[in-house]
């Protein structure tokens, strides 16, 4: 309420100039979350890492392994937001925003191998058993986990809505299961204390098999924007938009597409063909305008105004 009661009293417009500076803001906002997450994810898979070398269970390592592979991630999506900051060449007309979907190819290649590394692990281990040393502490560590993980999740998946990342939000579900695989490792420690010896690596099992879970949705969404798919919901609340203005006779096609977390369109529109040159760009200026201030997380519309049946 109060960002909207500033907004409301304070000088704003919705300019071109004005949609870059809100699309620099959101990658500025991109790049202190993907910091603190990896700190704090860092953190977390360090201590638990101390307690797989003096307990031994192979749960907890899986656990760990995803936990560092999810703060590495980190990385190239710091990458990809300093990238996306650059402005438009004459060879990257749309400027440097795909960054941020290749970013999103490796957070998917980097959770496709904790799940081979953390499956390998388990299956050996259940081959070749290994006592558990100090289940109190790898309890512990498990809740530890649990908690670092939930924090860094909702705190990426958070910015990445807000920012339209779809990078982020899919590093941030990732963050959510690792936190569920701690609580996991926590069942398995108590399965060791009460004899079943066999539960610490079949939690491993069950660890690898949340993460494979992951990896289908994180695919699905970045293969969907590498793709220039977009939610169906937003093209037809943009052509409700677009048919709203009395001066336009019909819309003829719609078309939208992300790059990086900053959307983009173009549109066709059927104009009374009465109308000059000049109010015919005046209804198609109109428009953009519109739909820049309407749809969500829109940075830049292109109409195309065509003479009509009136």
């Amino acid at each position: 309420m109060l960002a909207r009661f500033r907004h409301a009293f304070t000088p704003h417009s919705h300019d071109a100039a004005d949609s870059i500076d809100a699309a620099l803001e959101s990658s500025a906002r991109g790049i202190r979350a993907v910091k603190v997450s990896l700190v704090g994810l860092g953190l977390t898979a360090a201590l638990q890492l101390a307690v797989v070398a003096v307990s031994g269970s192979v749960a907890l390592l899986a656990d760990t392994i995803h936990n560092f592979s999810d703060a590495l991630t980190a990385v190239p999506l710091w990458i990809a937001f300093v990238l996306g900051r650059r402005a438009a060449t004459r060879r990257y007309t749309y400027g440097y925003g795909r960054a941020e979907d290749l970013a999103g190819l490796f957070v998917v290649a980097m959770i496709a191998l904790s799940a081979v590394v953390a499956g390998w692990e388990a299956i050996r281990r259940l081959a070749d058993p290994a006592p558990v040393q100090n289940l109190g502490w790898v309890a512990l560590a498990g809740v530890v986990g649990f908690i670092g993980n939930e924090l860094v999740a909702g705190f990426r998946i958070r910015e990445g809505c807000a920012i339209g990342s779809a990078a982020l939000v899919a590093d941030g579900h990732h963050a959510r299961t690792d936190g569920l695989t701690s609580l996991a490792v926590v069942l398995g420690a108590g399965g060791v204390a009460i004899g079943w010896d066999w539960a610490d690596p079949v939690v491993g099992l069950v660890i690898t098999v949340a993460i494979v879970l992951v990896l289908r949705t994180a695919a699905r969404d970045v293969f969907r924007r590498l793709m220039d798919g977009v939610d169906p919901v937003l093209v037809e609340h943009a052509e409700q938009v677009l048919a709203a203005d009395p001066a336009v006779l019909s819309v003829r096609r719609v078309r939208m597409r992300w790059i990086g977390h900053a959307m983009h369109a173009d549109a066709e529109l059927d104009v009374p063909s009465r109308l000059s040159l000049a109010d015919a760009h005046a209804v198609a200026h109109r428009a953009e305008q519109e739909l820049v201030r309407v749809v969500p997380r829109l940075r830049a519309a292109v109409v195309h105004a065509y003479p009509g049946h009136d």
